[in-house]
């Protein structure tokens, strides 16, 4: 079943739409998208649906400036703005009674936002995909990227500019994959995250890859790891809080 939720964060009004499988109280993903992307990614429709096969809840939305949601790009993006609307997405799927268990997954920038707002609500599991920790290493690829040489100066000296590297040493359950030729976010990122987050953790490193994970193998992987992450730690939380 797919319900369409709007809410509000921070002023503006926010869209989503949540894939809820045919259990009771199912745990629920979070999924946050890439910078210039939205809740239609092919990625975040996939997971949708395998989680409900599983007996999880996805709940995709877009962020302010994105796809159908309120707000201007260039204007309100920010890493924090991002932030305030995951933790707001957290709030309404409590206010719905679709917040058993949440777990966090996050495409790129979105990666960055599941760290930050999982440091500041204590969220586990994580997966992420080519996360940034500091927007320095990331701003001048993306200024000669086509989806980014056409924003102002302004966005990247103030909007874009975060360094999350401080926000990683309480995470935990935490499933990171990175391209190892990603050409927009530096592979060392997955390391850092890595090696500084506590176990449970792993992570996945594909060979000659991208950053969006064109090969098809390395998608299927992603998928899958993915998934089995999900299952492992959002239902087995589940089941031994049933007992």
């Amino acid at each position: 079943m797919k319900k369409i939720i709007s809410f509000l964060s921070d002023g503006f009004i926010l869209k989503g739409v949540i894939h809820i499988p045919n259990k009771k109280n199912p745990p629920v993903v979070i999924g946050s998208h890439g910078l210039s992307s939205s809740s239609n990614s092919p990625k975040q429709i996939e997971l949708a649906q395998l989680c409900n096969e599983n007996g999880i809840a996805f709940f995709r939305f877009d962020h302010r400036g994105c796809g159908e949601s309120e707000g201007i790009f260039e204007k309100d993006t920010s890493l924090q703005g991002r932030c305030n609307d995951i933790i707001n997405a957290v709030d309404v799927l409590q206010k719905e009674g679709l917040s058993n268990k949440i777990g966090f997954f996050g495409s790129s920038m979105g990666g960055a936002v599941c760290i930050l707002a999982a440091s500041k609500l204590n969220i586990s599991p994580i997966v992420t995909l080519a996360a940034p920790i500091r927007s320095e290493q990331i701003v001048e690829k993306l200024k000669q990227s086509e989806e980014g040489k056409n924003l102002i100066p302004d966005f990247y000296s103030n909007a874009l500019k975060f360094d999350i590297s401080d926000r990683i040493s309480n995470l935990k359950e935490i499933l990171m994959f990175h391209g190892e030729h990603d050409e927009v976010v530096p592979c060392e990122n997955a390391l850092e995250i890595y090696n500084k987050a506590k176990k449970p953790k792993k992570i996945i490193i594909f060979e000659k890859g991208d950053h969006v994970i064109s090969n098809i193998e390395q998608q299927r992987r992603f998928i899958d790891e993915t998934i089995n992450w999900f299952k492992t730690f959002l239902l087995k939380s589940q089941n031994l809080s049933s007992h």
